[in-house]
């Protein structure tokens, strides 16, 4: 009886086919996924932003044992972040400024000279904000951060104002662009953010006001207001400035003092 051969078996070159198909279908569930998570219906986004601020005490309406309420919020332009916020009420602002203002100015009439070239204190609003601006030399020695005696009664004039409020306070320290000769300080940099330190300090120390509410900038030489080219001009360059950032939407920003 003849004994039968077996065949060898031939090996399938075509093997890399399924892998292949495998990255394909991959590659194509990445793809459905990508494009589905690009379609954001902006609609529920605000909805969802909305019911965000609503449960940690923004606007809304509603309560403990109900749904919240919400008016329509805008979903059309803009930055997603910003999804279902009420535009702030513009001459709303302005008017808080500017309330602000008047009752500053009443409070610091004593030092404020707008006939003489150099006052001590000055009170304009800038970009929305509220800016004092008080004269270093009246307020320190030079090269030091040490508050003079007769610059107290200033600070506890503002002080006193913006005690009550919420507002934002920045206090800018600025010098002019010559040397500085000091063991103390390096250059204009440190010696402009020692002063402006030192009013904040004196603001959160002597006024209780919250230091949450309190900034500190050294601004050195590189704002000035205007050029250093004459000593007049060297002095109103050396500043300290206080801004009032007053937020649109709080009725507790601004409270002065009661007369």
């Amino acid at each position: 009886m003849a004994k039968k051969h077996k065949h060898e078996e031939h090996e399938n070159h075509e093997r890399w086919v399924i892998s292949y198909a495998d990255l394909v279908t991959l590659l194509f569930a990445l793809f459905v996924v990508l494009y589905a998570s690009s379609r954001v219906d902006t609609n529920k986004l605000a909805q969802a932003s909305e019911s965000m601020r609503w449960a940690l005490h923004f606007k809304g309406e509603g309560g403990v044992n109900k749904l919240a309420i919400f008016r329509g919020p805008p979903t059309e332009g803009g930055c997603v972040t910003n999804l279902g916020s009420t535009p702030p009420n513009s001459s709303q602002q302005k008017k808080l400024v500017e309330d602000a203002r008047r009752k500053l100015e009443k409070a610091l009439k004593p030092w404020l000279m707008h006939k003489e070239k150099n006052p001590t204190v000055s009170v304009e609003i800038e970009n929305g904000k509220l800016r004092l601006r008080l004269s270093a030399m009246r307020f320190f020695d030079p090269a030091s951060a040490a508050l003079r005696p007769e610059a107290l009664a200033v600070l506890d004039a503002i002080g006193s104002e913006l005690e009550a409020g919420s507002s934002l306070i920045r206090v800018e320290g600025h010098t002019d662009d010559g040397a500085i000769s000091s063991s103390k300080y390096r250059s204009n940099w440190d010696l402009s953010a020692a002063r402006a330190a030192t009013v904040v300090s004196y603001l959160e120390q002597g006024h209780q006001i919250d230091p949450v509410r309190l900034s500190a900038a050294g601004l050195g030489s590189s704002h000035p207001l205007v050029s250093n080219d004459t000593p007049e001009n060297r002095e109103l360059n050396r500043r300290i400035e206080i801004v009032l950032e007053i937020p649109p939407q709080d009725p507790r920003a601004y409270q002065p003092t009661q007369p």
